[in-house]
């Protein structure tokens, strides 16, 4: 699943589009105690992402605060993968949006 979880965001990714967890979750019908699960997959994206020296797929992500970022466990991921953060949260997923997009266009 964290395949087709990847194939998602990177589709996203090359669109410029982004989704919020609800809406991903209901795309793979995860119920919503399942939310936990999409995000220990998301995580384990961000260690391959961060692995393979590539920007993390999960910015494209929308929290529930409308603000258009990222959860707060994004960052707090970042932070434990030793991401270049700034001080600025939305410059970070900007740059990493962009990052991405320029990553996955075709």
């Amino acid at each position: 699943m964290i395949e087709t979880l990847q194939g998602r965001l990177e589709q996203l990714a090359a669109l410029g589009q982004t989704i919020s967890y609800g809406d991903l979750a209901r795309e793979f019908a995860l119920p919503t105690p399942a939310i936990q699960s999409l995000t220990g997959m998301l995580e384990g994206l961000m260690e391959r992402d961060a692995a393979a020296g590539r920007p993390f797929l999960a910015a494209m992500l929308e929290g529930r605060l409308g603000d258009g970022m990222p959860s707060l466990g994004f960052f707090e991921k970042a932070a434990e993968l030793d991401a270049n953060l700034t001080a600025d949260p939305a410059k970070f997923v900007a740059q990493q949006r962009a990052a991405l997009y320029n990553f996955y266009v075709k």
